[in-house]
């Protein structure tokens, strides 16, 4: 449980740095320079989530069952990946319609992704693994609004075209195989 607690810690704490404390992410900015920032801020972030990922694998045979998700949460759960992942791509390709309606569409992507396993997995350490993202993916969201941060501009057919297709691209190689390799468990058993 350690390893998994830490791990939660550490990969939020930095990721909440610029919405609770911009000053001295700013000052850190200003003393290390951009670039090491970025370079600490990354080693952080993976070292936080390689130890919740190995803490939640070493507790979830043992935590407790909250509840026997329905016989229909899996396969919604599945429909609402293809979604996540289709926002995951429109957030990195070039600014369209999806992008400009959604204005985050990264965020929306980790909202729908946690929101999908709480359905599907009644377990106490994914109730707090997904609980946590979805938390801070509504926190950040608020955050970036108060920060006034600009809206997506542009209609490029192309990037949409790319957040669909590579969406559901990406979508069937984690449900077919990558989920499975990754994590152990194969979404669609």
């Amino acid at each position: 449980m350690l390893y998994f607690i830490v791990g939660l810690i550490i990969f939020f704490a930095i990721h909440m740095v610029r919405s609770v404390a911009p000053q001295w992410r700013d000052a850190r900015i200003a003393s290390m320079g951009e670039l090491k920032w970025k370079a600490l801020y990354s080693i952080l972030s993976l070292a936080g989530f390689m130890l919740l990922i190995r803490g939640f694998a070493q507790i979830r045979p043992d935590v407790p069952i909250l509840f026997t998700p329905p016989v229909w949460a899996p396969h919604l759960a599945s429909a609402l990946m293809a979604i996540a992942f289709i926002f995951m791509v429109a957030a990195y390709a070039p600014t369209g319609r999806i992008k400009q309606a959604v204005k985050h569409p990264f965020l929306l992507a980790i909202k729908i992704w946690a929101f999908a396993h709480l359905l599907a997995n009644g377990d106490l350490a994914s109730a707090i693994l997904f609980g946590s993202f979805l938390a801070y993916s509504v926190w950040d969201r608020i955050a970036v609004k108060r920060r006034g941060a600009p809206n997506p501009v542009g209609t490029s057919v192309i990037g949409d075209f790319l957040a669909v297709v590579l969406g559901l691209a990406f979508w069937a190689l984690f449900v077919f195989w990558a989920h499975e390799w990754l994590f152990g468990v194969n979404p669609i058993a």
